[in-house]
């Protein structure tokens, strides 16, 4: 499976938290003590550390490190984490610690310690991918160890502050005082703790006897918990369908045509929905998707449908929103009707109207002909190739002059994100739990300093955010509802199609909270 950006940053670069649904087989079978899980990823997760991971690889690793504040139950409401309780509005949040949590390395976790975690991230010095997502700008978190809490303020309104605070993973102080240990290692109050990193091969974590903290009313001293957990790398997922079938692994996900012969299996089934069509312009000046106009246009020209079924093999569901419908406290369709219609005769008539003329074939504008650099994400396979194959033929025969690069995750990042390099459109799927999640990306200052990769400037965006953005929690969702219309109506991002993915299981039980399998949910069967 690929996890786009995630925020939890969607490429298969940032966190994806998404829907699922599941079933099992009907088999009843007795959970055993003790044993190995072994769970199948996509990509090697790279640096640990979890104030710089963007990957949706990576946050599935960490969620068997490190906890939060608080968790996301099934039905998406907060339950206990770390903290036993809390309370806030869009600028004040405050948590109560649990008593007795301990490290991995046997210290005690302190209010110090959280408030360190959060101050570390809302400075824009360390220069962290969760500044802007998690925790907002120049927050300023103090502690009362006495007490076990820890409050913080917020200068700029988030309407989701106590989730967003609240699901960061902390760091220990040992890991606090020496952050480039956490690039290969992990110093948490999670489950398990880190054996052995193998790069582009495997991770092998054990079972903390100590722990029983864990989300909402869980404890400690329940059957069927694994003692060791092998998180293997296995990049194909036709191999990976392969050492299921076979029982060298005990979970496996799956987007593409190889769960065909999963099916029917008797295998344990959670489906998950994640971002995968989303299709961005380049506004910088002077670049063809500055001009809304000649990025609507170029939107009419394309048969989304087709696109989205040739990007998701034929698997996919139409886009509804930047939250994957179900997920998210707002449910709402803000795409369906906001979309470019396909028209490609009215396509080729707002280029004209926009100065481009067909000329021997050429589109051409100021004796120059329009070329665009469209870049995509190899990590999502054959499918996604053939997507970009088929954006570039379509737009070729209006006579653009399509050059399309795939690029890893790393150079994607580099490139787009990071503002390292040239480009005028992109495949970049990003995942988000919560609305206010992706704002750092469609607005404000570009790269480098800052998140608006497509230097995106949409003032009805801004005004329904900041509308939004003072109103905590679901209350919100009308503004919310409104800033994702805009976006979509001014063709500042174009979300068609979303991947579904299936993850599979044998030999053991397991569930799905926000598009990871949650550690303290597995459980091995007899």
């Amino acid at each position: 499976m690929r996890i786009p950006i995630t925020i939890a940053v969607a490429t298969a670069m940032v966190v994806s938290l998404a829907a699922c649904t599941s079933e099992s087989p009907d088999s009843e079978q007795a959970f055993i003590d003790g044993g190995t899980f072994t769970m199948a990823i996509s990509a090697d997760p790279g640096a640990l550390d979890p104030a710089f991971a963007t990957t949706g690889v990576t946050h599935q690793l960490q969620q068997f490190l490190y906890d939060s504040l608080v968790n996301v139950d099934a039905d998406g409401s907060l339950v206990a984490g770390l903290a036993h309780s809390w309370e806030g509005t869009a600028t004040e949040a405050s948590f109560t610690l649990r008593e007795g949590v301990t490290c991995s390395d046997g210290s005690a976790l302190t209010a110090t310690d959280v408030a360190a975690n959060i101050n570390f991230v809302a400075n824009p010095e360390n220069q962290s991918t969760r500044m802007g997502t998690f925790v907002p700008p120049m927050a300023e978190a103090t502690a009362d160890d006495g007490a076990g809490t820890v409050t913080i303020t917020s200068q700029v309104p988030d309407a989701f502050l106590v989730q967003n605070i609240g699901s960061l993973l902390i760091v220990c102080g040992a890991g606090l005082d020496d952050r480039e240990s956490l690039a290969q290692g992990a110093v948490g109050t999670g489950m398990f703790v880190l054996d052995e990193a193998v790069a582009d091969d495997h991770y092998t974590l054990t079972r903390r006897d100590d722990y029983a903290w864990g989300p909402g009313d869980w404890t400690g001293g329940q059957t069927g918990l694994p003692d060791t957990v092998v998180l293997r790398v296995v990049s194909s997922e036709t191999t990976a369908a392969n050492l299921l079938l076979e029982g060298s692994v005990n979970v496996a996900s799956l987007s593409g045509p190889d769960q065909q012969r999963l099916d029917g299996q008797d295998l344990t089934e959670h489906e998950l929905l994640t971002p995968l069509g989303w299709l961005w312009f380049n506004q910088a000046e002077g670049l063809p998707g500055e001009d809304e106009d000649v990025r609507r246009a170029l939107v009419q020209v394309l048969n989304l449908e087709e696109l989205g079924t040739a990007l998701s093999g034929g698997l996919g569901k139409a886009s509804q929103s930047l939250v994957v419908a179900g997920l998210g406290p707002c449910d709402v369709d803000t795409v369906s009707d906001n979309l470019p219609a396909h028209d490609p005769g009215a396509g080729t008539s707002a280029l004209e109207t926009a100065g481009w003329k067909l000329s021997d074939g050429k589109l051409m504008k100021d004796g120059e002909q329009m070329t665009i650099t469209f870049l995509y994400p190899t990590s999502y396979g054959a499918s996604m190739a053939a997507g970009a194959e088929l954006l570039a033929s379509t737009w070729g025969e209006v006579g653009i002059d399509v050059v399309t690069r795939g690029t890893t995750d790393v150079e994607g990042s580099q490139i787009i994100i990071g503002g390292q390099g040239s480009w005028d459109a992109t495949f970049l799927p990003i995942g988000i739990t919560l609305p206010s999640q992706i704002a750092p990306f469609l607005a404000g200052p570009t790269p480098p300093d800052g998140a608006n990769f497509a230097a995106i400037d949409n003032a009805d965006y801004m005004a329904a955010v900041g509308a939004a953005s003072t109103t905590p929690g679901a209350d919100g969702c009308d503004s919310w509802a409104a800033a994702e219309e805009s976006l979509v109506s001014a063709v500042d991002v174009v979300p068609f199609v979303d991947s579904v993915t299936v993850f599979y299981g044998t030999g053991t039980s397991f569930e799905l909270i926000q598009g990871s399998v949650a550690p303290t949910s597995i459980r091995m069967l007899g």
